[in-house]
């Protein structure tokens, strides 16, 4: 081929070239499915990480199980967050995640929220039945608060008992955030909720433990590499980056248990790890 003859592929190569620095290709990004009840901590460590790479992180926070609705649903997202074990292994069961690639980040104790100050003197599990107490759970079908919630009445009061506080029930939260935010605005009396929601808003909540016997398991957010995942490896340094001493500061700054023991102070030394509970059909699609 000549000079003149190859002017013309020239041309084209020069005019792609053009168009290419016109139109760079997409910036990388990292897209997290996460439950809310990391979120405080979370937002600072994908601070810390597009800060470390270069790469912004776009959160979608709520219930653990919607959150993987939408993860299903788009076929998106580089990382499942949820805020228990019990939809973990739901996105393992199902085939939504890289199950060699879960991680236990923190450990999580159940408790009753209330308002600063204890104002309707709520002091146990049983003080949620009585007359006038205003009581909200999160969503238990779709949340992981709300799941252990359930958990929690069902294996601790009587059918009376049960009954009573079912009508004290005036909301269904639809994530952990929402659950904490209905006490800081006084919406409700108290809700059950994770003990660590009293370090999220420390002047307008507080927190009053369950007893030992009555937390039947030990929570856990754990963290894994979606099915869908555009970049495994660069999702794989965000989970070294949260598991690193940096992250786990981050999240300890937010009063999460970072290890086993840590959450053992609040339980009996043999209450089980993690899991999933079978949720009774009675507190599916809302009933009470």
């Amino acid at each position: 081929m000549n000079f003149r003859n190859a002017l013309p592929l020239i041309s084209i190569l020069f005019i792609l070239i053009s168009l290419q620095n016109a139109y760079p290709s997409p910036q990388k990004r990292l897209l997290i499915f996460a439950g809310a009840a990391s979120k405080p901590a979370t937002e600072e460590v994908s601070k810390g990480f597009q800060e470390k790479f270069g790469i912004p992180v776009d959160i979608s926070f709520g219930g653990s199980g919607f959150v993987l609705s939408q993860m299903k649903l788009t076929r998106k997202g580089d990382l499942y967050f949820p805020g228990s074990s019990d939809f973990m292994e739901i996105a393992k069961r199902e085939g939504w995640v890289f199950p060699e690639t879960e991680k236990i980040v923190v450990y999580l104790v159940p408790a009753i929220n209330v308002q600063k100050g204890n104002p309707k003197r709520i002091h146990s599990l049983k003080d949620l039945t009585k007359d006038g107490i205003r009581v909200a759970i999160a969503n238990p079908e779709f949340v992981c608060i709300g799941t252990y919630a359930a958990e929690i009445i069902e294996k601790n009061l009587n059918p009376v008992e049960k009954e009573k506080l079912k009508k004290n029930l005036v909301n269904y939260t639809e994530s952990c955030e929402k659950t904490a935010n209905a006490i800081s605005l006084k919406a409700v009396d108290a809700v059950i909720g994770w003990r660590v929601f009293q370090y999220w808003d420390p002047e307008r909540i507080e927190t009053v433990c369950l007893r030992p016997d009555e937390i039947p398991r030990i929570g856990y957010i754990p963290i894994a590499i979606s099915k869908f995942t555009s970049d495994r490896t660069l999702s794989q340094k965000f989970i070294d980056l949260i598991l690193s001493p940096q992250g786990k500061s981050i999240f300890r700054g937010y009063h999460y248990l970072m290890d086993l023991e840590e959450a053992r102070r609040f339980t009996r030394p043999d209450t089980p790890v993690g899991g999933e509970y079978p949720l009774p059909k009675e507190w599916k699609a809302g009933k009470k």
